[in-house]
């Protein structure tokens, strides 16, 4: 019975690879294009947020989304979602219909074809150079001065032990946040590890609950509170796993 679970789950997993490559290579030319200036920006971010929407309906996925603060569309924020998947890239376009851009590591761009889109419409970070990390903070910094919001998964990566329930987080987007005096957007994804982790054969269709917290103004923080803001945005995260975890445990 495994041996079938897996040749399903097998084939599952290569039509997601195949739809992320095949819808990718089509528009490819277009996508340069729209990347080639930063006011065109805009119009790729739809065509990513069209792209996101219907990858994850092909694949069976459907999102529910909780939270009653509204993203502004004349602010910038600073997303910080907790990472599990490579499914959370495509959800945080289905979350905001508002332009923003990834800090991405650099393991990403190595992906053929989506690799190469990400590179040229993200800020990528090598995090094991001290001089990459201080350059994409500087990108990020230019990019908060057009009025564009940034994503930055702050845990840095996806832990390798999926018993992890929410890794330590980075202080790069906290920093950047006090700087630039805009909200942090705390974001759970609750089901992505379950749906679609790293590890390959597992994984399945359903539902992808997603909680958009209540924004952290940081107008009141200094650059010597950053470590406060860090721990005030892992907690917001954190509990709320716990929480879902202790819920799903009551209710077998």
């Amino acid at each position: 019975m495994t041996f079938i679970k897996n040749i399903f789950i097998l084939i599952w997993r290569i039509w997601f690879y195949a739809w992320v490559f095949f819808t990718l290579v089509p528009i490819f030319p277009i996508l340069l294009i729209l990347l080639s200036k930063e006011k065109w920006y805009p119009h790729f971010f739809k065509f990513a947020y069209a792209w996101g929407k219907t990858l994850l309906f092909i694949m069976g996925f459907s999102t529910e989304i909780e939270g009653l603060e509204k993203i502004d569309p004349n602010k910038s924020y600073l997303f910080c979602p907790n990472h599990t998947s490579m499914l959370d890239i495509m959800i945080m376009f289905r979350l905001s219909k508002n332009p923003f851009v990834f800090v991405g590591k650099k393991e990403l761009t190595k992906i053929p074809v989506f690799g190469y889109i990400f590179k040229k419409s993200s800020i990528i970070v090598d995090r094991s150079s001290k001089k990459s990390s201080k350059l994409a903070f500087e990108n990020a910094r230019n990019k908060l001065a057009t009025g564009r919001s940034i994503c930055i998964f702050p845990e840095g990566k996806v832990p390798e032990d999926e018993s992890v329930v929410l890794d330590k987080f980075k202080s790069g987007a906290f920093r950047m946040a006090i700087e630039h005096k805009i909200p942090i957007v705390p974001i759970t994804f609750y089901d992505c590890k379950k749906h679609f982790s790293y590890t390959f054969f597992s994984g399945s269709p359903g539902k992808l609950r997603v909680k958009i917290h209540d924004f952290i103004a940081t107008e009141s923080y200094t650059m010597e509170d950053r470590n406060e803001l860090k721990q005030k945005t892992y907690n917001v995260i954190y509990q709320s796993l716990i929480a879902d975890k202790n819920k799903k445990v009551k209710n077998r």
